[in-house]
């Protein structure tokens, strides 16, 4: 059997930019109802992600995007890690896993201390995967802009 071609993490790309979409649609509509602040970061995230001086990243297999995450600056050092996706028919492969040992290894290139996150508690397996890379829950602030979050978490390099 041939082995299934490996996956390149790759910068944003206009390219892989209805990747980005894509993806995370699947997902939040799989899960929970797409927001309209998601639907204005995934139209957009040239204006909401890369422009404040964030970055997009893509998993790319065979020339395809089959996997996404954003790193959005909130603070001095400090990241928030979102629109994390896996193509639906590629999860429990690992993919996952390597997106966080990539960002994570970015960050601390890039001087971050601190990523932060926002999830659902019902996303068991994203939790896990979270848990396994030393993420720690903390308070949800007042003015979360995610309706559906009910856990934020961060990692502190």
């Amino acid at each position: 059997m041939k082995a299934a071609p490996a996956v390149t993490i790759v910068p944003f790309s206009p390219a892989f930019r209805d990747a980005f979409f894509a993806l995370n649609k699947v997902w939040l509509d799989r899960h929970f109802l797409l927001e309209p602040y998601d639907i204005e970061v995934l139209s957009n995230p040239e204006k909401m992600v890369l422009a404040p001086g964030g970055e997009v990243f893509f998993g790319v297999r065979g020339g395809v995007a089959v996997a996404t995450f954003a790193l959005t600056p909130r603070a001095e050092g400090v990241v928030e890690l979102n629109k994390m996706a896996v193509d639906e028919g590629l999860r429990a492969q690992g993919i996952g896993h390597k997106l966080m040992s990539f960002l994570i290894a970015h960050c601390r290139k890039r001087g971050v201390h601190t990523i932060e996150l926002y999830s659902h508690t019902k996303l068991e397996s994203a939790l896990h995967l979270y848990r396994k890379f030393e993420f720690k829950e903390v308070a949800l602030p007042e003015d979360c802009v995610y309706d559906r979050a009910d856990i934020r978490m961060q990692l502190v390099l």
